[in-house]
């Protein structure tokens, strides 16, 4: 490898680096805040929730490093471009490949670094954390409700305890069940307690009385002597986690067990997942390319209105929704697996034209000029907002 090749190549790896830290601690905390109710809801231990927010980092990294190799490689170029680097590599008579090149290498390594964490860690960690928030359903009845509170178990099911008596039994017991919108049920008991078994735990309800209302507000009162409250069917039974599509290892994919009852009532999706598998690993490529096509020609920045990264991040925005959006659909629409495909082999070959025939890609003029309004806007707008708190001050 030549020293130029290796300057380069040095460059983009510091940048996909820091991009990397960044995106991943901006992503991965928004993914934390939505299990926040882990704690809050299911009365779990901070351990217990840091042990979630560690098994979703290797799902974050594989959405995140496409745009950090955009990130990467425009930012490079760009800033090679703007000390004259670019030129004098091209004066001195190096070919284009020798920018491509070092370029290239990084977007396969990344490429093959998330395909392996796709059919890997990631499967693995959303198993282990499937069984950690199963488990957590599970203990709720059991372990986690608090006295005197409300407890919400899923969503139309709310559970109160008066209290814990010595032997065991619950005191006090309030069962409110609005699933069905066409019927509402209140169990209210003296005592009861919670009864495992094979199939998964129920809590028995002893001297109380079960409200229903219709949904023409018909009321109707029966009293029981003991009632038997099936808690399995909201919590998986025994903790037993439902695996998704996602959640399975490439094999499995491959070779799903046709007992498997999720794969009967859905193969479609799992076919739709495994293609999804074969091809987001090309999307780290595609954007590899697309900044060197946005950014790798040498030219002055009074040619263009935006900052080659804006350009590069915008483009490969659209290219990774419509992935996204055929990933959906593939779901329920088999024709859509062909999209998965066509979306990156399609803008590879689109940028590879472009870098061939010594092409600038660039957003449509309206797109420029409206995308430069609307910041335009927002600077003024903060710029006001500066003036105006320096006032107060």
């Amino acid at each position: 490898m030549k020293v130029i090749e290796r300057y380069i190549l040095r460059r983009t790896l510091a940048i996909s680096a820091a991009s990397l830290a960044w995106l991943l601690i901006i992503v991965w905390t928004t993914q934390v805040l939505n299990r926040l109710d882990l704690v809050t809801s299911s009365g779990q231990s901070a351990a217990t929730f840091f042990s979630v927010a560690f098994l979703t980092l290797p799902s974050v990294v594989p959405v995140i490093m496409p745009f950090v190799i955009g990130i990467a490689v425009a930012q490079t170029l760009a800033t090679m471009n703007a000390d004259s680097e670019l030129v004098v590599i091209s004066a001195a008579g190096s070919p284009r490949s020798t920018i491509i090149r070092p370029i290239l290498i990084i977007a396969i390594l990344a490429s093959v670094a998330s395909f392996a964490i796709n059919n890997t860690l990631e499967p693995y960690s959303r198993q282990k954390m499937r069984v950690i928030l199963a488990s957590a359903n599970a203990d709720l009845i059991t372990t986690v409700l608090r006295e005197g509170s409300f407890q919400k178990v899923v969503d139309g099911i709310f559970v109160q305890i008066s209290q814990r008596l010595p032997n065991g039994e619950l005191g006090g017991i309030f069962v409110v069940d609005s699933r069905d919108p066409n019927l509402k049920l209140a169990y209210r008991a003296e005592r009861g307690a919670t009864v495992e078994r094979a199939s998964g735990n129920i809590l028995v309800m002893l001297d109380g009385e079960v409200q229903r209302q219709a949904a023409n507000g018909d009321v109707s009162v029966i009293r029981f002597d003991s009632y038997a409250f099936d808690l399995s069917q909201f919590t998986n039974g025994d903790g037993k986690p439902t695996l998704y599509p996602k959640d399975r290892y490439l094999s499995e994919l491959l070779n799903p067990d046709p007992n498997d009852k999720f794969f009967a009532n859905n193969p479609q999706s799992f076919r739709a997942e495994l293609h999804t598998r074969f091809s987001e690993w090309l999307y780290s490529i595609v954007f590899a390319l697309i900044g060197i096509a946005v950014a790798g020609d040498a030219r002055s920045f009074r040619e263009t209105r935006l900052h080659p990264m804006v350009t590069t991040l915008t483009i490969g925005l659209l290219v990774r929704w419509a992935g996204f959006y055929a990933s959906n659909e593939a779901e329920t629409v088999p024709s859509y697996i062909y999209l998965l495909y066509a979306v990156p082999l399609g803008m590879i070959a689109l940028c590879s034209w472009f870098i061939a025939t010594h092409r600038v890609m660039e957003l449509p003029t309206s797109w420029t000029e409206r995308l430069v309004s609307q910041v335009q806007k927002m600077a003024d707008s903060l710029g006001r907002l500066r003036l105006a708190v320096g006032r107060r001050a």
